[in-house]
């Protein structure tokens, strides 16, 4: 879920500073100033973690103090590119459990490259929007459509070369990790705590592999498997919004009396595609005065498919566009998700940030051959969405940049027990992950199971699994055996 809010006051003034090695960085003193009810500051990263003497950056975090309390939790929300900062700042009541937020002072922290940690930048707020919300005109996966993403895409990440700098090719998650251990060490822990929702538990298990002596207690809801391929990630993932889609329409049809479908799932279903297809060519308008074509409509789709709360936006969005003709929750919906404020303005780079890190991680095969298949593979998965996650690997086929080694294993051998929370109708990262990571891939894992609807489970699901985790974080402590919620 995406937690990003406007948190200016902790944005640090850029300054580099050049060291010959890392150990001066780990020997730096912790240094904060007040920000409202906030302790905020930075710490100095090298930009090339193999080349420090190539300089550094500004890494921003910020808590709130616990009077008394030494103990501190890093927490991260996810993305890749929302900011910690507004996690623990903004959202701190979000985070855990009152008896939690009362036992550690928890650290939201910005990884490179997002919000206020020397942020990439591609296009201005008008350059933004033409990327994110205008559609081709033509059918999607038509060979007009794919030729003109393929020249967006193409304008976009010049953009962000030309406006970013010497950071872009170092935003890689395994470098995160690095400048995590970073802040352990500054932060004086021996241990590091840590807290990772959905793509934080790809960083916290990245972390894990590299530095399995300094885990202390890590909780990772909404796990990611690190060794599973881009392709079939892609492909788990529209399997997951698949199925949270038919639970939405069955929900809808069955209980939600001002539900626009009728009859079967599948029927409902079909009616979903047919409006979708015709926005491809013909975008409906907004009572805002912008259009809504099919990728805009299909976001805000996804946006509420994240928690079965959000549900009842959905309904209304089809019955303003179908009964009104108006688009309008659809773009709300939208922008909600991409932070683009009402003013035309975007209140982060999460946009940005997630396209290079990801592109720095692991890519597709971008050859016509394989992109075909993976193309068939998606319109059979889901009739309904597969349309419009095809030619997936042309994002990152032409970025800038090469990717980064990740490392050989992620089994964290040596590490204390991880406990892993997986949600059995997560869309965004399928429960089977979740399994995978706790059984397979960690030489120590422990599965938390929330049996339910959306993404993540600590903080939005029930009691069960907030007294697993508390008592985990709390006190270390874990059940006799892998509990169901």
């Amino acid at each position: 879920l995406n937690f990003s809010l406007t948190t200016a006051a902790c944005a640090p003034v850029q300054k580099q500073v050049v060291v010959a090695d890392t150990k001066s960085l780990y020997a730096q003193e912790l240094k904060t100033h007040k920000c409202g009810d906030f302790l905020c500051g930075t710490v100095d990263a090298p930009i090339d973690w193999n080349k420090p003497e190539d300089g550094t950056f500004k890494l921003a975090f910020s808590y709130k103090p616990v009077k008394g309390v030494r103990k501190f939790l890093f927490v991260n929300p996810g993305g890749p590119g929302a900011s910690g900062i507004d996690l623990a700042t903004e959202q701190l009541d979000s985070v855990g459990t009152s008896e939690l937020r009362a036992a550690y002072n928890i650290v939201g922290f910005d990884p490179r490259g997002t919000k206020g940690s020397s942020p990439i930048k591609c296009f201005d707020a008008k350059r933004m929007d033409d990327f994110l919300y205008t559609d081709s005109g033509y059918p999607a996966g038509s060979p007009q459509d794919l030729a003109a993403s393929r020249k967006s895409i193409a304008e976009f990440a010049k953009a962000c070369k030309e406006n970013t700098g010497q950071i872009l090719a170092h935003v890689d998650t395994v470098s995160s990790a690095k400048d995590l251990d970073l802040l352990r060490a500054v932060f004086g822990q021996t241990k590091l705590d840590y807290l990772g929702y959905s793509y934080g538990t790809f960083l916290g298990t990245t972390y894990a592999a590299l530095f399995p002596k300094n885990v202390g207690l890590f909780v990772l809801d909404g796990a990611i498997d690190p060794t599973v391929s881009d392709e079939d990630q892609n492909y788990n993932q529209l399997v997951g919004f698949d199925n949270a889609l038919r639970n939405y329409m069955k929900d809808c049809i069955d209980n939600q009396s001002d539900c626009p479908f009728s009859g079967s799932v599948d029927q409902g279903l079909s009616r979903i595609s047919q409006f979708l297809m015709q926005l491809e060519t013909k975008p409906l308008e907004s009572s805002d005065g912008r259009k809504v074509g099919a990728a805009t409509a299909g976001t805000g789709l996804y946006m509420t498919l994240y928690a079965n709360e959000y549900w009842t936006y959905l309904t209304q969005a089809f019955n303003q566009a179908f009964d009104d003709k108006d688009g309008y929750t659809f773009i709300q919906l939208a922008d909600a998700y991409n932070d683009r404020n009402q003013d035309g303005t975007y209140s982060s780079n999460m946009f940005e940030a997630f396209v290079s890190i990801n592109c720095l991680d692991g890519r597709s095969d971008s050859s016509a051959e394989a992109q075909a298949r993976q193309n068939n593979r998606m319109l059979a998965a889901s009739p309904t969405l597969g349309r419009y996650w095809q030619n997936g690997a042309e994002l990152c086929a032409h970025w800038p940049y090469p990717m980064v080694e990740r490392p050989a294993s992620y089994a964290a051998e040596g590490s204390p027990t991880i406990l892993v929370i997986g949600t059995t109708g997560d869309p965004a990262t399928p429960y089977k992950q979740a399994v995978d990571l706790a059984h397979r891939v960690l030489s120590k894992g422990f599965l938390l199971t929330f049996k339910g609807e959306g993404h993540t489970a600590y903080g939005r699901s029930n009691s069960c699994v907030i007294k697993v985790v508390d008592d985990f974080l709390l006190d270390g402590k874990l059940p006799a055996s892998e509990p169901t919620c």
